[in-house]
């Protein structure tokens, strides 16, 4: 049972480290999507620079990554933890791929596959209260975009809100803490994550505190974008 387990755990991480964004990029436009943009390995950056036709299925896969897995574990045997423990690994392999040196995405579509499967399968929430929860999450994270041009404080507010969910629906704890660590990874994959650009005129700690919260080096979205792509072109990675 142990090997199979982490057969599993391996698998899933192999799984998660499938970088079908940057695939997407390299198959319909021969870009490297690290050298655009954010350099983010994710739908959202991919979608900025290439189309909705071509971001779409990344989504589908990426949530699938998560869901699988899940899954699959259920099907086998294993308990509450052990899908949390292989659906975490399908995070970790998306937020740092073996197949791009460690350097992948941010893992919030793969998250919302796990965090939601885990919970329907082992009918720890109705249905319908996980279409509820999923509109108010999703709901949160379009209130923020518009009111700060751009979904990243949104997903934040909503990773960090997930492991409170599970406390106020009483859930198993192997489930919340779950929600915990896939919040701890998000934290640890923006706060190292490679920027395309460094902002020598900003202290460290508040560069981290906008990270942490934007997703960036700093607040303002048109600000930052217009930094980076007037570095890229500079570079010679974009055009116009």
């Amino acid at each position: 049972m142990p090997f199979e387990f982490w057969s599993l755990v391996a698998g899933s991480y192999l799984l998660g480290s499938v970088p079908s964004a940057y695939l997407a990029g390299k198959w319909s436009r021969g870009i490297d999507i690290r050298q655009y943009g954010s350099g983010n390995v994710g739908a959202t950056n991919l979608l900025h620079f290439t189309s909705k036709r071509v971001a779409i299925p990344v989504i589908i896969f990426d949530v699938l990554k998560g869901m699988i897995v899940v899954l699959v574990a259920w099907r086998l045997g294993f308990g509450l933890a052990g899908q949390v423990v292989v659906g975490l690994a399908a995070i970790s392999g998306h937020n740092w791929p073996c197949f791009l040196r460690f350097n992948g995405g941010r893992g919030i579509i793969t998250t919302l596959g796990v965090a939601f499967m885990v919970p329907l399968i082992n009918n720890l929430v109705p249905l319908e209260m996980v279409i509820l929860i999923t509109i108010v999450l999703n709901a949160i994270v379009w209130v923020s975009s518009f009111c700060f041009k751009g979904g990243p404080l949104g997903v934040f507010i909503v990773a960090a809100s997930m492991p409170l969910l599970g406390l106020g629906f009483d859930a198993p704890l192997p489930y919340t803490l779950g929600l915990l660590g896939m919040f701890l990874m998000l934290v640890l994959r923006r706060l190292t994550a490679p920027q395309p650009i460094s902002i020598t005129s900003m202290s460290k700690r508040q560069a981290l505190l906008n990270r942490l919260l934007f997703d960036r080096d700093i607040r303002e979205k048109e600000a930052w974008m217009s930094l980076v792509l007037e570095q890229q072109e500079k570079q010679g990675k974009v055009s116009g």
